[in-house]
């Protein structure tokens, strides 16, 4: 791997620097492996890896070009790496979503829109609306995300929903006994939509941190306590 890995690095190297731009095409093959004195096979290999990273895309017929990268293209394999997760590790992931979605739902409280408002409304009338789980959690999920979006900050929106796996928010649900639980959590997000509402960051964050924590707490239900690390101090 040392050979793709130094192919790799010469190819970001290009890319930082400006010598090769976004939506850019890569020159051929045989001419970048030469112009970087790499090999082809090496070459080939750091295109692979880039494209699984979603930094380089490959059009048949066409040639290999730089994509956008843009912050949802190049952390989007965050959500698939939490999804294979261990529960062991499923801690960890709360915990970072502590520190981090609630100052994103507070920072939203500072400048969401009226349409993005609409639209979250929106999700949350469906959420009490819908009749299946799998609407729910369509709709739970879209309801965050569009809280994330709100913040303007497209790295911070690309980090928190791909935290907030959709695996894990179905995990949780489908865990839930849903007659009982349906109510509670449709409160949490009436308050944090209320907050957003009135523009109060300090609530929309006290909302959003009770909100992490209640669906923290149902999801280690699912798992059995000897499976479980704790990420509190010793």
């Amino acid at each position: 791997m040392g050979r793709s890995n130094d192919a790799i690095e010469k190819i970001r190297q290009l890319i930082a620097s400006g010598e090769l731009s976004p939506g850019a095409r890569l020159p051929r093959e045989p001419d970048l492996a030469a112009q970087l004195g790499l090999s082809r096979s090496s070459m080939r290999e750091a295109v692979t890896a880039l494209v699984h990273a979603q930094v380089l895309d490959v059009r048949r017929g066409d040639g290999t070009y730089v994509t956008s990268l843009e912050p949802h293209r190049l952390l989007e394999g965050i959500a698939h790496a939490v999804e294979l997760m261990q529960d062991d590790t499923l801690p960890e992931i709360f915990e970072l979503r502590r520190l981090l979605e609630p100052q994103a739902t507070a920072l939203a409280a500072e400048r969401i829109t009226p349409e993005q408002l609409a639209r979250l409304r929106g999700h949350l009338d469906a959420m009490r609306r819908s009749e299946t789980i799998e609407e729910l959690i369509t709709h739970d999920a879209e309801f965050h995300a569009c809280i994330m979006a709100a913040t303007g900050n497209r790295t911070l929106t690309s980090v928190v929903n791909g935290l907030a796996a959709r695996a894990l928010r179905a995990r949780t649900w489908n865990a839930l006994n849903i007659a009982d639980a349906r109510e509670r959590i449709m409160s949490q997000h009436r308050a944090i939509y209320e907050a957003l509402e009135a523009g109060d960051a300090a609530l929309a964050l006290s909302w959003a941190t009770i909100h992490v924590t209640a669906s923290e707490k149902d999801l280690l239900r699912t798992i059995p306590p000897a499976d479980r690390r704790s990420t509190s101090p010793a």
